[in-house]
């Protein structure tokens, strides 16, 4: 059976991004780390299916309507009629990093559950990636768990965007404790240093990679913003380089660059050697260095042309 496209699943979301560092006017956009992957991976020209739930209201119509627009593949996603989507309110901080400040979320317990999903979702699907941002919520994990261990079982590249957000957990620990119990079924994982840090509870990339090496994952990716990223490849420590830029909003460099990677497997195939994976990185990094120095999120998701420029 051919593999049609790159899959993703979460939520979608509104995000209010603030204006100026004032942080006291803000303007919509269609957001949400899987929304931006999804949106980014149909932009540089890879299929893009995307599983989520939204409802019968405006602001979900809306949603809808933009991931169309994108070129986002929404026949496995699900409308339940009282679903509201969630909202993010986003600061931007002095160095023009951006800060979740809180959420809107009127409707947690509309989950996509997994005996929804049609087994074709998964069966022609040649990369799977997920966040963290539902994982707190009893329905979305079970969700996430059955797809991620289904795409195990069936050799599917699976990316894992840590992405964590802690003002949606119930405390740290549980934190931890979830989002390491997928790291035995993934084959790339993406997270920044503040997040490894905290996961693995170290003060050092050093230390942090020492702590994650017993789950064997194949690609493990550190972003360190202007830096670039420290990749362990098959146990290997690389370091790739980005190109430095002037950042105007940092919001979804790293979806951009989980998109850039993600594309390029579903293009051109995963990598086969250490130097696939530094070419498919320094790619993503590109990308990444291209989305923060525009504002917005979605909005500054790289196309193909941006990168020909």
């Amino acid at each position: 059976m051919s593999k049609r496209y790159v899959l993703i699943y979460g939520d979608a979301f509104v995000d209010y991004i603030a204006e100026d560092q004032s942080n006291s006017r803000f303007t919509k956009f269609l957001g949400g780390a899987t929304v931006n992957v999804a949106a980014g991976v149909a932009r540089l020209g890879a299929a893009s299916s995307f599983i989520t739930v939204t409802g019968e209201n405006e602001t979900s119509e809306f949603v809808r309507n933009e991931l169309i627009a994108e070129g986002v593949d929404l026949s496995f996603s699900q409308i339940v009629p009282e679903k509201e989507v969630s909202g993010v309110y986003i600061h931007l901080l002095e160095n023009n990093e951006r800060h979740f400040a809180h959420y809107v979320d009127a409707t947690p317990d509309i989950q996509v559950d997994f005996s929804s999903i049609e087994c074709e979702a998964i069966q022609q699907s040649s990369v799977f990636h997920f966040c963290s941002g539902t994982l707190f919520h009893p329905t979305a994990l079970a969700t996430t768990r059955k797809i991620v261990e289904s795409m195990k079982k069936s050799n599917v590249t699976t990316s894992f965007d840590t992405n964590i957000r802690p003002l949606r957990w119930e405390s740290e620990e549980l934190c931890r404790k979830i989002i390491s119990s997928f790291f035995e079924f993934i084959n790339i994982l993406k997270l920044t240093e503040e997040e490894l840090f905290f996961l693995t509870q170290t003060t050092s990339i050093e230390e942090g990679i020492k702590s994650l090496q017993p789950y064997n994952i194949e690609a493990l990716l550190i972003t360190v913003g202007s830096e670039g990223t420290y990749a362990v490849i098959n146990g290997e420590v690389v370091h790739v380089p980005v190109e430095k830029v002037i950042p105007i909003d940092t919001t979804g460099a790293g979806d951009a660059f989980v998109a850039g990677i993600l594309s390029k497997i579903f293009l051109e195939g995963h990598p086969s050697t250490k130097e696939d994976w530094i070419r498919y990185i320094a790619f993503g990094n590109k990308l990444g260095a291209i989305c923060a120095t525009k504002s917005g999120a979605l909005s500054a998701m790289p196309r193909l042309i941006d990168i020909k420029q």
